[in-house]
């Protein structure tokens, strides 16, 4: 299993993380075996990559909105007091020193409320979803009142729906789009965990490096590894576990564990515990960039 080597003056994108909010998460939820009453403090990480040559800004996920309680009802009754969001993704990127107005693309891996921030604040921004997410906002908040999805969350006129079904193939994904034609950044559909799905796979460096931004592929690393199994039958989740399709999300699960075994390949989660402890504060945070392997 191989990914494309670098041409010559290959194209990549510097990656940043941005600070998006914090989320209890109880592990019992995510993973089978979880010691009981283990509950995990989160990031609801957002990403800020950068183009080496065009010089195109591209965010992807925008965490956790810090007016929590402007999503819709259903959602903020579920919320409670699960979130602290200190400096949501709109503020981290000013305060690393660019205008919202110079961000060119806003990608969301999908349209769960912790991932869509607030979409509002990009007034330029072209946003870019997987395909299948409209589906989701029909009819959407407020037209019905339980939906947890606003019917405004995507701009009308800049927002990109993709068809993956026409994508080829890279390393261990079926479905791959070079979205800026030039082998940099490839949006990747991810299945399983709520429609429209997508992730992110970025050359870190223009000699072989890359990183993998996994969105909600995985709650818990402990899947990537495959130490642990997807739990089932929380009581929390309609489809009885964290993802719409548990089969297409385990499967996917094993395309980004044979992902890691590439060598210089970095892989993120969205609610990357481990590497926020380690890194947050740090240079790994924008203005600084995460370190090519």
């Amino acid at each position: 299993m191989t990914l494309p080597s670098p041409n010559d003056d290959q194209a990549y994108c510097t990656t940043s993380a941005l600070e998006a909010g914090l989320i209890l998460l109880p592990d019992e939820m995510f993973i089978a075996g979880a010691i009981p009453g283990k509950v995990t403090t989160a990031p609801s990480l957002s990403f800020l990559l950068r183009h080496s040559t065009n010089n195109k800004t591209f965010v992807f996920d925008l965490g956790i909105r810090k007016d929590w309680k402007n999503y819709p009802p259903s959602v903020v009754n579920r919320i409670n007091v699960r979130v602290d969001i200190v400096q949501d993704a709109s503020e981290s990127i000013v305060n690393g020193g660019i205008s919202l107005e110079d961000v060119d693309y806003v990608c969301l891996s999908h349209c769960h409320w912790d991932h869509t921030g607030d979409t509002a604040a990009f007034k330029k921004s072209t946003f870019l979803v997987g395909g299948a997410c409209q589906a989701l906002f029909k009819p959407g908040y407020p037209v019905d009142p339980e939906c947890d999805f606003a019917s405004d969350l995507l701009p009308e006129g800049r927002t990109i729906f993709f068809d993956t079904a026409n994508w080829e193939p890279i390393g261990p994904f079926p479905r791959a789009l070079d979205f800026f034609e030039d082998g940099s950044l490839y949006i990747i559909d991810a299945p399983g965990h709520l429609p429209g799905h997508i992730n992110i796979l970025a050359r870190s460096s223009p000699d072989g490096g890359w990183i993998y931004l996994a969105g909600d592929s995985a709650h818990h690393w402990n899947l990537i590894t495959l130490e642990s199994t997807i739990a089932q039958g929380h009581p929390d989740f309609p489809h009885g576990c964290a993802h719409a399709d548990k089969d297409a999300a385990e499967a996917h699960i094993h395309r980004i564990n044979e992902l890691t075994k590439i060598p210089q390949v970095r892989v993120l989660l969205a609610h990357d515990e481990p590497f926020y402890t380690k890194n947050k504060g740090g240079p790994a945070f924008w203005p600084g960039k995460i370190p090519t392997l």
